[in-house]
């Protein structure tokens, strides 16, 4: 079975230990990571409109891309040390969560933690894009707490229209 885990900065070490608790040790483990287009893209913008007529190679877009390369293979390295058993590293780039709907098409499992509001149960503990991944999983799910889950007096109370 093929099981891929999606890490982000802060919810990654949850989801390395979920895979090392609940994916059997036959499995091929892939370690993955996306770095979005946004922060870069940013970056090209300002400079192309305020400050780079002319001068493409001083484009800190370009540099902040590298940054983010960087800091993508110190994290899956972190990962790999931390699940202690042979892996691959995947690293993507584009929309976070269509590159995670991607890589999990012919996996048997997608392992990813809630990123939303992490205070209290429901539905608003998953981001857009936790939420599309889990929606479109072409696979099982696995959906970690990265933290204790809140009790179980924490979800709202139902709306004025359906109360008793």
């Amino acid at each position: 079975m093929r099981v891929i885990a999606w890490l982000v900065e802060g919810t990654w070490p949850a989801c390395v230990d979920a895979v090392r608790t609940h994916a059997p040790h036959a499995s091929e483990v892939v370690l993955l990571h996306v770095n979005g287009p946004e922060v870069p893209g940013v970056a090209h913008g300002a400079f192309a409109g305020l400050l780079g007529r002319g001068h493409p190679e001083r484009d800190p877009g370009d540099r902040l891309e590298e940054l983010g390369g960087g800091s993508a293979a110190e994290l899956l390295d972190a990962a790999a040390g931390r699940l202690g058993r042979p892996c691959l590293r995947e690293e993507r780039s584009g929309r976070a969560e269509r590159e995670v709907v991607a890589a999990a098409e012919g996996a048997g499992l997608l392992v990813l933690a809630r990123d939303g509001d992490r205070s209290r149960l429901g539905p608003h503990s998953l981001g857009p894009a936790a939420r599309f991944a889990v929606d479109h999983a072409p696979c099982q799910v696995l959906l970690v707490w990265p933290e204790p889950a809140p009790g179980p007096g924490t979800p709202p109370p139902p709306p004025p229209h359906r109360r008793p």
